[in-house]
């Protein structure tokens, strides 16, 4: 007998100039007729009522979703909903995430078209929801289709684009995480997902970053970024695109009342815990400085204390994890770095 893998991957994926304009085509050569598509407040006063003048083939329902909505209202709104045959969101990640999720309680088809790539959501199979007054991590609809306009992405401001580069570059230390639970009993890492990660992370460091608002340098940043977004849906897991670089994220949105973008918070931690883990952590910092993210980073002006706050509260945000920082040797290893780095130094304050 035979082992079966039966994975279920975007069918559509299209990562390119103008593609919205197709819309139409796409969902009618794929058999939908009926969509209900999702704007946040942005993206439904920019682009909404041009979608609605060129459908000819299939109708569509235009729904401008609020901010600050609970797990409990998205499943009473899925739940409210007329019948379709799929479920499209268009915009950032929250959009994204109610789309995923909506369809995920409605058990019907998603289509992600984000309008920018700042991070790897909207190609994964969980979303960030508010559960009980928390932001939350729950299981969602892995998208059927991916379509990224370059176009519309090019417009988005650059931090947006370098908090994508900080999130991708994650995928390092996420899969040297992954193997230190492995060889600690922990875990077990999934080959196929840990290749389609480490490849995605690997592609992008060799495309020139002089200029990232350069097409070639965000498709092959949107690219990645999707290949990392199905690498979990193979594992079945965040593990191979989060690890201790993450939960320092994580545990940074809990203490501040205003966290920084997801994925410059995940790049700073990215910069650490590769230092930490002491795995690729010069080809890691020549990135961050040929993309500018070392020059957002000290705009920001983000503070070492809190960061060494995030580093001690990290293990506690996942604990049934076993990454570097939740060995106490690494992570006393991490707060010296922090400590003592001229790089950090330089850059925080």
């Amino acid at each position: 007998m035979h082992p079966l893998t039966n994975i279920p991957i975007p069918a559509i994926l299209e990562i390119r100039s103008g593609i919205r304009h197709q819309l139409d085509m796409i969902l009618h050569k794929h058999g939908f007729h009926h969509a209900l598509f999702l704007f946040d407040e942005f993206t439904y006063e920019t682009y909404g009522e041009s979608f609605q003048e060129n459908m000819k083939h299939v109708t569509i329902d235009l729904q401008k979703m609020e901010p600050g909505k609970t797990i409990h209202d998205l499943i009473g709104y899925a739940f409210s909903l007329d019948s379709y045959d799929v479920v499209i969101a268009m915009g950032g990640g929250m959009v994204i995430d109610y789309g995923k999720y909506i369809a995920f309680s409605r058990k019907l088809p998603f289509i992600s078209m984000p309008t920018s790539a700042s991070n790897d959501g909207f190609a994964s199979s969980n979303c960030s929801l508010i559960v009980n007054h928390k932001k939350t991590t729950v299981p969602a609809q892995v998208p059927y289709g991916i379509i990224a306009d370059l176009e519309v992405i090019k417009q988005a401001p650059s931090p947006f684009l370098l908090a994508g580069v900080g999130d991708l570059m994650s995928n390092i230390t996420a899969l040297y995480d992954w193997e230190f639970e492995e060889k600690n009993s922990k875990g077990h890492v999934n080959a196929f997902a840990a290749m389609l990660s480490k490849k995605a992370v690997n592609s992008f460091i060799r495309t020139p970053m002089s200029d990232i608002q350069n097409p070639i340098f965000i498709k092959e940043l949107v690219s990645s970024l999707t290949m990392g977004g199905v690498a979990t849906v193979i594992s079945g897991n965040s593990a191979p695109i989060s690890g201790s670089e993450h939960l320092i994220s994580h545990a940074l949105d809990k203490q501040l009342s205003n966290p920084h973008m997801h994925g410059i918070q995940v790049g700073i931690a990215t910069y650490i815990m590769a230092n930490v883990q002491n795995h690729r952590a010069i080809r890691m910092g020549k990135v961050f400085e040929r993309t500018g993210f070392f020059d957002y980073i000290k705009k920001e002006r983000m503070q070492k204390s809190d960061l060494a706050e995030a580093i001690l509260k990290a293990p506690s945000v996942k604990p049934h994890r076993y990454t570097y920082l939740h060995d106490e040797d690494f992570q006393r290893k991490a707060l010296s770095f922090l400590e003592s780095d001229a790089k950090l130094n330089e850059l925080l304050i």
